[in-house]
């Protein structure tokens, strides 16, 4: 028995669409499985964990969405060491694609998930809280933050909206980092705590992460000014940007950091700051290319 957990209003409807075609190919292939919609967040999560409740010999968790249910699926399914494939309906997928999986296909990954077995990948835990692309705090938290108070524009372009209404009275602040070998005490823009290896729909912050390294890596923005930065935000597209003397790449098990300053995970919000994540290998069950 499976697990079919749909957000049908992530990427604006896209879950629910991918969702009835999931479930389409399962009814074909005759795999028997239970669809799980909550009313929020919350209530998927509750209604999940009934369910991995009455079938601890479940197959898998199939989840359809973006990120945030990623997120949200993550807390329950790697506790109860239970296989969590990830169908991509969001507005980011980067879980999706640091895996290495095309964001169009879906049916190659059902075939995936159906005829081979899952491999394990290494996780992110934040106090407490699993996440498996990307911890970063800074500039884009702040954007995150902005954004989430706004009803308009829908979609990534919310984003860029937010990014130009913070940029000109953003700051750098100051961080305490303290790494498996050594203390950084630095002035920042921006710090981004790698499992994986982009995040913000494919802005590839730290483009060498592996997800079975048992590393994370450590991208830390040094100030530059706010023009540099316009210059150089661009080139995070193609992960191009680690090349600039301002950024800062090092790589830990362990990470604390300390400041002034809020912290988000895969794009959801973990709260205000000092935190300490730590990378688990192995600890979560899913499908590669």
């Amino acid at each position: 028995m499976w697990a079919l957990i749909i957000n049908p209003v992530s990427g604006q409807g896209k879950g629910a669409t991918v969702g009835t075609h999931v479930a389409g190919y399962l009814n074909s292939h005759g795999i028997s499985y239970e669809i799980i919609i909550g009313r929020n967040g919350i209530d998927q999560a509750d209604l999940l964990q009934r369910f991995l409740d009455r079938n601890p010999d479940c197959d898998g968790v199939i989840a359809v969405g973006g990120d945030g249910l990623f997120h949200l699926v993550l807390q329950k399914t790697t506790p109860a060491q239970v296989p969590l494939a990830l169908i991509p309906a969001g507005t980011g997928n980067d879980f999706v694609r640091t895996l290495g999986w095309s964001l169009d296909h879906v049916d190659v990954i059902l075939d995936s998930v159906l005829n081979t077995k899952p491999q394990s990948v290494d996780l992110g835990l934040v106090d407490g809280e699993w996440f498996g692309a990307i911890l970063s705090t800074g500039f884009d938290s702040i954007v995150n933050e902005k954004a989430n108070t706004m009803s308009w524009p829908k979609g990534p372009s919310k984003y860029n909206v937010a990014i130009a209404i913070e940029l000109p009275r953003f700051a750098p602040r100051h961080y305490e980092i303290v790494l498996d070998d050594r203390t950084i005490s630095t002035q920042a823009m921006l710090i981004a705590v790698s499992n994986g290896r982009s995040y913000g729909g494919g802005m590839l912050v730290c483009p060498e992460a592996d997800l079975t390294d048992g590393y994370f890596d450590v991208m830390v923005l040094h100030p530059i000014s706010k023009l540099e930065f316009i210059k150089v935000f661009p080139r995070v597209f193609k992960g191009s940007h680690v090349t600039h003397p301002a950024v800062e790449i090092v790589r830990s098990k362990n990470v604390s950091i300390s400041a002034d300053a809020v912290a988000y995970a895969d794009g959801e919000r973990i709260g205000q700051l000092p935190i300490n994540a730590t990378c688990v290998p192995k600890a979560l069950m899913t499908w590669m290319p």
